[in-house]
């Protein structure tokens, strides 16, 4: 169907075609391949009670509802008089249910009446002093022993409407949400009163904020009621959203969408800054210097919203919220779906916990103090890894580190002293020594760092102290007063299945490991020696030992373990596997780092023991083969553990790392990354005594998806660009006096390497030089340029699957329109047809009623008064859709009327065989004689005029005038998909009333109409008009389609393709004025200058 010059041309285009087809049928398969999180299910008894609403309420579409767990029936409004809880209100998402809210109610329900969780002595984290660290007394602030208040859940029904494709909808629930706060708050005094009235005992303290916990928008909804101007002041103090997209939407396509997001975005900016000479620093008395907002994302798993978009990173400051993955969740661990968040047992078990302990027993309402709320959502949340590991070189503090008094046992009860004599210590049993390391002897050679990894439980089952030489201090204190103890300091891991024991006493596989202690030099200065103690084993009659003990410690050097994997490495991994070898008495700790994000190259490793130091073991041969080896190394090697490491999404573990896809949940090479976003650091954790066979390769299939997920906003904004260059092509052709090229060829012109480059040097360039200039972090230049050519190049190939579909669409409906014409005449005189003739001659007769008459002689007017009416009446996608009809007629009837000639003019099978400068084959041949009774049905004639002698023939005309609103057609099509998502989300609430369009949707899109009417016919456009007062100088389209290219594609690297619609509606806003002007001059007698030499006006 398609005839290009030279192969190289079909090459680009059939491999842009071929590469962007196999993309995304690879990333769709991985994305929708079935995932195992790991999550178990949370059970309940729900009941719902509705709260009143007042009758002044103006609209009741929505509703508010409070959570009872329990089977039995209750009387609601008697529960409702004994509210005295502390009030939190759940805020569902995008197309969510208020009933989404019984998971963690009633865990939360379960939590306040079992108390707190049994109390651990791994590291638990603490404010860092960009949040604030150094401002609080951590010493004085621990969690609670019991829990103070129960909590008492509300729940917005919002009819589950799609929030996340329309800014409207959005808009109206964060309006909701104000109102549900203020009717929960009197909800609370009413009850009070209620009680008062009835004689019974009144709580003193009512509440005076709500807790707001939103999934997906529901989150951002929550922030944006509390910047809301009518929301009563400081009743919001605590917001916690779950997999919410804070950045910017996830779908950023509709104007109004992303402009409200933009809006709410920047006052909660403002809203921690003071106005005045010192407003750009953050003040600790602005408007929103009381309230802690926390962000959890649900990590790899999470297809919807990426870590990138849960961010608050630049929303709001350290001291007032973080982001934290699941997968770095005390006691959770794992990634999970969008959905999955909600009833994840694992995770909705630590946020009751984490919500309880907010409460403040004095006053039996969350604290007031912002840092220690800060401080709890910290210590819960986070685990101790945050300061024991991922520095890569433990915490410097030590001083905190003593067991309680109650678990102490009696260190000159053990049985033996152990004096170590190698730099690795192995523990196999609860065997009650102690064992002595010499920080000096052991630690020298640059073997400065010690690591100590275990199953054992500090405090009950290991414990670890630090010794100061004898008499070398500067105190007069005893030598037993003046020894630290640290083992509190070890920090938790999770763990994976134990080892199963096939009958008591037996020897079975090493346990995996569950904490990690880590000593840095600093730590270990001024102390001679560590000392290990182990508790002895607890013995049980009548029942099996525990499973096996394990704790391996190691003094290593820590550049010893460091292992860079080159770009060059990773890339030719994706061909055959990249093997590394790790030999016997290897660093504990190896640091692998991928000078490529994990987040765009995923890799699947996989680690298998090649030998335990048992090759001279004295087995027979027959016994010492592979599969023994490997069943006695696993007796003596503790599985692997991996943990991976992004600043963007946190911390991933893979325990028992035996064969996993390591992924990281990044965004690199992006305008605004952040600086070391490129690269991924996976630290290993594995046993010094055994070898190990490494092996990583790129996983191709999680790439494409991983591609697909983090860029496919940059795609869509960067096809809008490629669709204004390819338009570009095409008006520089017709102020040249040159055939109007096909989008198809445009698009292949500018992939040529001078069209490229300028089209995309320049673009690119201004995101670096905006951050040098702002002195903003700059990017990998390599990266961003690397991703983003491959995001071009993508999208290029999107449009071409967009043009060569369409075209093909076109070509058929033509062919087949001429075909049946040409039968019809033959069929015209057929008895049998008669009633459908008579049908026709009635058609006939309606269309020459005046009022239609006039509609067929102003077509163009017809359509933008209808397209614009939808648009500010209805919705923006119809009114789009007006103009999409009105282009694809004028491409069927140029076409037609283009077949048609070309077979009369003789050319049409000359055309199919030898013409290498159409953009059409002609499968079909034919015989068509046209009548002159046929040409009334032809939407247009050969013999018109053809202004100055022009060389063209009719054909080629009408070929000029497809190739023109094909691409007026594709560039109107991709803003009408646009607003695909927000007309979904409208016909959804078609049921419910509705209201007018946002204003802004409304103007930019009567633009893109106005571009569409305007510029129908390539020589009704502003261009090539004089600039008045300067000689030789003209606005030329050529150069506002390059310009609104240029902006398109900013807006793609930017991640706002929603941007692009003001690019279009400039255009379209420009072109009605320059043509309102060239309407004047030609009233006024003016010569109107034109530098083509033909003329397709009719």
């Amino acid at each position: 169907m398609i005839a290009m010059k030279g192969a190289k041309s079909k090459l680009r285009i059939g491999g842009l075609f071929a590469l962007t087809t196999l993309i995304s049928i690879i990333g769709l398969y991985g994305l929708l391949k079935p995932i195992q999180n790991g999550c178990t299910m949370t059970y309940m008894y729900p009941t719902y009670i509705p709260i009143s609403a007042p009758k002044n309420l103006s609209s009741n579409k929505y509703g508010l509802y409070l959570y009872h767990e329990g089977w039995k029936k209750i009387d609601f409004d008697q529960h409702l008089k004994q509210l005295n809880g502390v009030p939190i209100l759940f805020v569902p998402g995008n197309g969510g249910s208020y009933k989404q809210v019984r998971s963690i109610a009633k865990e939360s329900h379960w939590a306040y009446t079992s108390g707190p969780p049994e109390r651990t002595y791994y590291q638990e984290a603490s404010l860092s002093p960009e949040e604030g660290g150094l401002d609080i007394d951590t010493t004085k602030f621990s969690l609670p022993n019991k829990y103070a208040s129960t909590l008492d859940w509300f729940a917005v029904d919002l009819e589950g409407e799609h929030s996340a494709m329309d800014g409207q909808i959005l808009e109206e629930h964060t309006e909701f949400v104000v109102y549900a706060i203020h009717r929960i708050l009197d909800q609370y005094k009413e009850s009070s009163d209620a009680r008062t009235k009835e004689g019974a005992a009144v709580s003193v303290n009512l509440p005076k904020s709500v807790v707001l916990v939103g999934h997906s928008m529901g989150g951002f909804v929550a922030r944006a009621a509390t910047v809301n101007p009518n929301l009563r002041k400081s009743s919001v103090e605590t917001i916690l959203t779950l997999s919410t997209p804070h950045q910017s939407p996830p779908v950023a396509l509709q104007p109004s969408l992303g402009y409200y997001y933009t809006s709410i975005n920047q006052k909660w900016k403002e809203g921690y800054q003071i106005q005045g000479p010192h407003a750009q620093s953050y003040a600790s008395q602005p408007m929103l210097s009381h309230v802690v907002v926390i962000s959890i994302s649900g990590g790899i798993n999470d297809y919807q919203v990426r870590s990138k978009l849960e961010t608050l990173d630049g929303i709001v400051p350290p001291t007032h919220g973080f982001m934290i993955s699941s997968t770095e969740m005390r006691n959770v661990w794992l990634s999970m779906e969008h959905q999955a968040i909600l009833w994840c047992n694992q995770l909705v078990v630590q946020v009751s916990h984490t919500l309880l302990s907010l409460v403040d027993p004095d006053t039996r309402n969350p604290f007031t103090d912002r840092q220690k709320r800060l401080a709890v959502f910290t210590k819960m949340l986070y685990s101790g890894l945050r300061q024991r590991v991922l520095t890569t070189g433990g915490d410097e503090s030590y001083s905190h580190g003593s067991c309680p008094k109650n678990i102490q046992w009696d260190m000159d009860s053990l049985e033996k002293d152990l004096y170590i004599q190698t730099s690795t210590v192995t523990v196999l049993a609860m065997d009650g020594k102690r064992r002595w390391l010499d920080i000096q002897k052991l630690g020298s050679n640059g073997k400065s760092h010690f690591v100590l990894v275990t199953n054992l439980s500090p405090c009950h089952g290991i414990r670890v102290h630090l010794w100061p030489e004898k008499g070398n201090s500067s105190t007069d204190l005893p030598l037993s007063q003046r020894v630290v103890e640290v083992t509190s300091t070890t920090a938790q891991i999770p763990s994976g299945p134990a080892p199963r024991q096939i009958e008591p006493g037996s020897q079975t596989e090493q346990p995996p490991p569950s904490a990690v202690f880590w000593l840095s030099p600093e730590a270990m200065q001024g102390f001679r020696f560590i000392t290990i103690s182990v508790a002895p084993r607890p013995t049980v009659s009548g029942r099996p030992p525990p499973a096996a003990s394990m704790a391996v410690g190691q003094f290593f050097n820590l550049q010893e373990g460091v292992k860079d994997i080159s770009p060059f490495s990773l890339l030719l991994s994706a061909i055959s596997q990249n093997e590394m070898l790790f030999k016997e008495d290897h660093p504990i700790a190896l640091n692998l780092s991928f000078s490529i994000s994990l987040g765009l190259l995923p890799v699947t490793m996989s680690l298998k023991t090649s030998g335990c130091g048992i090759k001279n073991s004295g087995l027979s041969a027959q016994e010492d083969d592979d599969a023994e080896n490997n069943r006695l190394c696993k007796m003596r090697c503790f599985p692997a553990v991996a943990f991976a490491w992004d600043r963007t999404s946190g911390l991933h573990i893979h325990p028992n790392l035996n064969s996993e896809t390591v992924v990281v949940d990044s965004a690199p090479a992006l305008w605004n990354s952040a600086q070391g976003s490129e690269k991924t650091t996976v630290l290993l954790l594995i046993d010094p005594h055994c070898a190990y066979n490494a092996k990583f390769s790129v996983s191709i299939t999680a790439a494409a998806s991983r591609f697909l997920l983090l860029y496919c906003s940059k795609i869509v904004g960067l096809a809008i660009a490629v669709v204004f260059f390819a338009l570009m092509r095409q008006a520089r052709a017709w102020e040249h006096d040159l055939p109007i090229p096909s989008m198809l060829t445009a698009v292949e012109c500018n992939m040529k390497l001078s069209p490229f480059l300028l089209v995309t040097a320049v673009p690119l360039l201004i995101p670096l030089v905006l951050s040098v200039l702002q002195f903003h972090p700059v990017p990998s230049v390599s990266s961003f340029l690397v991703v983003s050519l491959a995001c071009y190049m993508v999208a290029n190939g999107l449009i071409i699957i967009v043009i060569v579909i369409s075209q093909f669409v076109f070509h058929v409906c033509a062919v087949a329109h001429v075909f049946f014409r040409k039968r019809w005449q033959v069929w015209e005189g057929n008895f049998c047809l008669v009633c459908l003739q008579q049908f026709i001659n009635l058609g006939s007769r309606i269309f020459s009623i005046k009022v239609v008459r006039v509609v067929r002689s102003n077509p163009v007017l017809m359509t933008a008064l209808v397209a614009i009416i939808l648009v500010c009446f209805v919705h923006p996608a119809l009114g789009l859709s007006v103009l999409l009809i009105s282009h694809a007629l004028s491409c069927h009837n140029a076409l037609c009327s283009y077949l048609t000639a070309s077979y009369r003019r003789g050319t049409y099978k000359k055309e199919s065989i030898s013409s290498k400068d159409k953009d059409y084959d002609r499968p079909v041949q034919y015989a068509y004689q046209h009548s002159r009774r046929s040409k009334r049905y032809l939407p247009l004639e050969e013999n018109h005029n053809i202004t100055g002698g022009s060389p063209y023939s009719y054909d080629d005309i009408q070929l000029e005038i497809f190739h023109h609103r094909h691409g007026m057609l594709i560039l109107h099509l991709l803003a009408m998909l646009m607003f695909a998502p927000s007309l979904v989300a409208w016909l959804q609430r078609l049921r419910l009333g509705q209201s007018f369009p946002w204003f802004l949707d409304s103007v930019l899109c009567i633009g893109v109409i106005l571009h569409g009417v305007c510029d129908s016919n390539p020589e009704l456009n502003f261009f090539v008009y004089p600039i008045p007062g300067v000689r030789g100088l003209e606005v030329k389209l050529s150069i506002a389609y390059l310009l609104a290219g240029y902006f398109s594609f900013l807006s793609g690297l930017a991640l706002a393709p929603y941007r692009v619609f003001y690019a279009m509606a400039t255009i379209g806003a420009f072109s009605f004025v320059f043509r309102m002007i060239r309407r004047r001059n030609r009233e006024k007698g003016e010569a109107i200058f034109s530098s083509r030499k033909h003329s397709h006006r009719q």
